[in-house]
């Protein structure tokens, strides 16, 4: 067979990810604070890009004018913009004024023998400027000494230098620390065990470990850490929650030895079993119960009251409300969605006065990149209020009646409703929330899977048959308590086919104890 060497000519089509197509499909997925980033990202980087402020308010507090003066208000209301020689309330500006509210605060402090001067700081240690002149303290009124006097201004008090900062857990042991123990050995010993806490509280660290990096006997570390534990909140560095519910026993004087029984067999407490506590505790079912009580009443993470991580309230994407001709209304949030500008005459400007093909390269991919990303946001967000409406016509029996009522629905569903690919719905339910009439919810609480008929009607949805289940427990009494197999019976008798497993999957999955152990747990609470 001869080899030889030939032209072809084909012609194909492939979809091809351009950078930005990427870009779009990365700001669909993205949460709205992850957005926020983003877009502030995007307006340092690229020059053309601007925040849109037209909607902005001005700042609560904020007194300054745009010509950078300050204005203040007297107590009849009327405005002080100062004058020709005359301040706010008729009194002379300057040094006439300043001598007279001198010359009281000099007699003042001469009948109490001491110098007003050394109450607060009256100079800046940079400058020498007078920040506040002592006779200030006794004007007419508290107006004289915030705009008069010594020139200076609201921006001298800073509120926020009076705001007392966050304590961690860790500086909040290590202040107890420095008053408790007064040996310096003993207290590095302290200060390496605070730092081994958790921000739960509990001590992570073996004792012995903690003696051999010290070079310390282990009974002088145990020592250390008794004292620690008395330290507050009650419970802390415990090595683990037996210990840690014992400490706070022990601060309610309640560490009987009864009460010791119990909080060495927790397992049984966990499984409910009530009559193996009673046998092994030697009480009653009325005592079994107020140990109980007190128990749930401790803190198992004393340390969480410090903690330092920082609770984001969820911000919903998209608003449901209920419209005048009985339907809903879905609208975008607008506080989610970032406002971003392009600056064309500053492009103009710049573009002008470009001189290599270099600068001008960078100018057009900055317009490019600015336009897209535009083009990009305007698209997501048209595409998430497609979404969520579509969202809101398929469960509508869900906001008007309740989670009964939650329809099975699966992304293909929404996908062929709007036009659109399965990935792309996925990517927009992904880190989006809806504010509705009965909470708010993620976009993918409304995806559920769905549970045959038994009578050959319309499907269940799997949350809605979870409160099902959960609503027949609870209804249950203490002489008649639902096994799994009389729920499943329940449940197909009223037309949803479901599995025993299925039950048991969704009882476990919403924390619900078995029958066995409701039974044990009633029969004591009756």
């Amino acid at each position: 067979m001869a080899l030889s060497s030939k032209l072809e000519l084909k012609q194909s089509q492939s979809l091809v990810m351009t950078p930005q197509l990427m870009q779009a499909i990365k700001l669909l997925q993205l949460g709205n604070l992850d957005l926020v980033a983003y877009v502030e990202a995007e307006l340092e980087r690229n020059p053309l890009l601007e925040r849109d402020e037209s909607d902005d308010r001005p700042v609560a507090g904020e007194a300054a004018g745009q010509d950078g003066t300050e204005r203040t208000e007297r107590a009849d209301g009327e405005a002080a913009d100062g004058g020709d020689g005359d301040g706010p309330s008729g009194e002379p500006d300057g040094s006439e004024w300043g001598d007279q509210s001198f010359s009281k605060a000099t007699e003042i402090s001469e009948k109490l023998d001491t110098d007003l001067s050394n109450l607060y700081q009256d100079e800046r240690p940079e400058t020498g400027e007078r920040l506040l002149d002592p006779g200030q303290l006794v004007g007419d009124s508290w107006a004289h000494s915030g705009s008069r006097g010594s020139g200076g201004s609201d921006e001298d008090y800073n509120l926020e230098a009076f705001v007392a900062a966050d304590i961690s857990l860790g500086d909040h042991l290590a202040e107890q620390l420095a008053l408790a123990i007064t040996d310096p050995a003993r207290r590095l010993i302290g200060q390496y065990l605070i730092d081994a806490v958790d921000d739960a509280g509990y001590l992570r660290t073996d004792l012995i470990s903690v003696a051999e990096k010290l070079g310390c006997p282990v009974e002088l570390v145990e020592e250390v850490l008794a004292e620690l534990q008395r330290f507050d909140p009650a419970g802390i560095c415990a090595r683990d929650l037996a210990e840690c519910l014992a400490l706070q026993l022990i601060e309610r004087d309640r560490y009987d030895p009864a009460m010791k029984k119990l909080i060495d067999n927790l397992e049984l407490l966990a499984r409910r079993d009530f009559q193996a506590m009673k046998r092994i505790c030697g009480v009653d079912d009325e005592d079994l119960l107020d140990m109980i009580a007190e128990v749930k009443a401790l803190n198992p993470k004393p340390g969480n009251a410090f903690g330092t991580t920082l609770v984001q309230p969820v911000v919903p994407d998209a608003l449901v409300r209920p419209a005048p001709d009985g339907g809903w209304t879905v609208e975008l949030n607008s506080e989610t969605l970032p406002k971003v500008l392009i600056n064309q005459s500053y492009y103009a400007t710049v573009a002008t006065g470009a001189k290599g093909d270099k600068d001008k390269h960078y100018l057009t991919e900055c317009l490019q990149t600015a336009n897209w990303l535009v083009k990009s946001l305007d698209q997501r967000a048209k595409t998430i209020l497609k979404v969520a409406s579509e969202i809101v016509r398929q469960q509508d029996a869900f906001l008007t009646h309740g989670v009964q009522y939650l329809r099975p629905l699966n992304l293909r569903m929404i996908a062929d409703a709007i036009g659109m690919h399965e990935s792309t719905v996925s990517r927009v339910t992904s880190n989006k929330y809806m504010a509705t009439n009965r909470g708010i919810f993620e976009f993918k609480y409304f995806f559920t899977s769905s549970i045959a008929s038994s009578e050959g009607g319309d499907a269940h949805s799997s949350e809605s048959v979870r409160h099902r289940i959960r609503d027949l427990i609870d209804r249950e009494q203490p002489s008649d308590i639902l096994s799994d197999d009389t729920i499943v019976k329940m449940l197909r008798d009223a037309g949803i086919d479901i599995a025993r497993r299925t039950v048991a999957k969704y009882r476990e999955a919403m924390n619900i104890p078995s029958s066995v152990q409701r039974r044990r747990e009633k029969q004591v609470m009756a």
